[in-house]
């Protein structure tokens, strides 16, 4: 299985879809909210080359992107195998 880190904040909606998509696929993210720990936002953003938005998703340390970018792996069937 591979290592899922997504930084999400509580209340974004995008965040909880890409959270349901990625527990529908059998993946237990490491989540964390930018807001309750913000002494990680830096880092999310630094990983993200610069994207300031939520979710941020990185499989196997790679940035996909946010949860557009998740989908459209998914709708082209390159998800499950990155998984």
């Amino acid at each position: 299985m591979a290592e899922v880190l997504v930084y999400v904040k509580a209340w974004c909606p995008f965040c909880h879809r890409a959270l349901a998509l990625l527990g529908s696929k059998g993946v237990s993210p490491e989540v964390v909210d930018v807001e309750y720990e913000a002494d990680r936002f830096p880092e999310m953003v630094q990983r993200a080359f610069g994207r300031r938005t939520v979710p941020q998703i990185f499989i196997d340390g790679r940035h996909i992107g946010g949860h557009d970018e998740l989908q459209a792996l998914d709708g082209l069937g390159q998800l499950d195998p990155l998984l």
